[in-house]
C-alpha cells in the first residue's frame, strides 16, 4: 500500500463508485480503499440516520476491515435530514480526509447526494413551511406527483414517485422559492477543483433481481429486519416509518397487518427493482437535463469486476 502512496500523483482527487441498489457498491470501495489508501464518505439517504442498519444495508464495523467511514448515523430519523445538510457535512469530510494525505471515496446509491458534492450545487435551505405541508398533506401520493410534473417535470422524472416525503419535500421547495428544485450543471466537479473518477457498477438485471432477493433473505433472517423496526416503532410513528420508503414502508405495513408476509416480501422487491430503474436514469441523464448522458457533467466508467476498477483508479492517481 506504501508503493502505491508513493506513485500517487493526483493528491486532490475524488473517487466515486456509483450504481443501482445491491450492485456491490460497498465491497469493491472497501476493496479499492484498502489498496489505495482511502477513506469512504457514505452517500446513501438512509445510512445517515442512527439505528436503520438492516433495512438500510449499513455496512458493520467487521465489514469496513478498518477503512474509516464518513456520514453514518449522523441524524436522528425522528427529524428530517436534508439534502443541503448531507453536502455541508459530505464537502467537510473530504477535506478532513485530503489533509490526512488520504483518498476519498464517495460511495453510495443516492443520485441526489452524490451530485450535490461533485457539482457544489447551491441547495436552497428551504425551512419547513407548516401550512402549505398541511395542505399537501390532504393530497394522495398520486396528486402529489402528478402536481409535481405539472411544475417541474425534470425532478419529477427522477423522484420515488411513491415516497410521499420526498414528494412533499419537492413541492415545498418548488413552491416556496418558484423555481424548480436546483439541477446540476453541465461541467462537473465543485468549486474547490478537485478531480474527479465516477466509477459505475454494471450488473444484468438477472444479477440484480437475484441479489435483491438474497439481501432480503439475508435482512428477514431471524428476524432482524423486523426488530430493527419494532425497535423503531418505540419512538416513531408508523406514518414516518412508512416514509422511509422500501423496506421500511413495506415492513410497517405487515407489523400493522395492512399486508400479509408474502405480500410485504412481494412489495420490497417489486418497490426494489423500481429503485433501480430510478437510479438508472439518473445515471444516464434523463432528458432535459443539461450536460447530455454524463451524470454530474462527466462520465462514468461502467466496470464489471474489481481488475477493471483497480485500472481505473491506478491510472487517476498517476495524472
Amino acid at each position: 500500500m506504501a508503493g502505491e502512496k508513493k506513485k500517487r500523483k493526483n493528491t486532490n482527487g475524488l473517487i466515486v463508485i456509483l450504481g443501482p441498489t445491491a450492485s456491490g457498491k460497498t465491497a469493491l470501495s472497501i476493496k479499492l480503499a484498502k489498496k489505495f489508501s482511502g477513506e469512504v464518505v457514505s452517500s446513501d439517504s438512509r445510512q445517515v440516520y442512527k439505528g436503520m442498519d438492516i433495512g438500510s444495508g449499513k455496512i458493520t464495523k467487521k465489514e469496513m476491515r478498518g477503512v474509516p467511514h464518513y456520514l453514518l448515523d449522523v441524524a436522528n430519523p425522528k427529524k428530517r435530514f436534508t439534502v443541503s445538510q448531507y453536502q455541508k457535512l459530505a464537502l467537510k469530510s473530504i477535506k478532513k480526509i485530503h489533509q490526512s494525505s488520504k483518498i476519498p471515496f464517495l460511495v453510495g446509491g443516492s443520485p441526489f447526494y452524490i451530485n450535490s458534492v461533485v457539482d457544489g450545487t447551491v441547495i436552497p435551505e428551504v425551512k419547513p413551511n407548516w401550512k402549505l405541508r398541511r395542505k399537501l398533506e390532504k393530497l394522495t401520493v398520486k396528486q402529489m406527483f402528478e402536481k409535481l410534473e405539472k411544475i417541474d417535470p425534470v425532478r419529477a422524472k427522477t423522484i420515488d414517485q411513491h415516497n410521499p416525503r420526498r414528494l412533499l419535500r419537492a413541492l415545498e421547495i418548488v413552491l416556496t422559492t418558484k423555481r424548480p428544485v436546483p439541477q446540476f450543471s453541465a461541467q462537473g466537479g465543485p468549486a474547490s477543483g478537485w478531480n474527479t473518477l465516477k466509477i459505475g457498477i454494471k450488473k444484468s438485471p438477472v444479477e440484480l433481481k437475484t441479489a435483491i432477493h438474497k439481501r432480503l433473505l439475508k435482512r428477514l433472517k431471524n428476524d432482524k429486519m423486523i426488530n430493527e423496526i419494532k425497535n423503531l416503532r418505540k419512538t416513531l410513528s408508523w406514518k414516518r416509518l412508512e416514509e422511509f420508503g422500501l423496506e421500511y414502508r413495506a415492513t410497517a405495513q405487515y407489523l400493522q397487518n395492512k399486508i400479509t408476509w408474502q405480500e410485504m416480501i412481494d412489495k420490497i422487491k417489486t418497490d426494489s427493482w423500481h429503485l433501480v430503474k430510478k437510479q438508472m436514469t439518473w445515471f444516464s441523464r434523463p432528458k432535459g437535463y443539461p450536460g447530455g448522458s454524463a451524470f454530474g457533467g462527466r462520465k462514468i466508467h461502467w466496470v464489471k469486476n474489481y481488475k477493471q476498477a483497480e485500472k481505473l483508479v491506478l491510472k487517476f492517481l498517476e495524472k
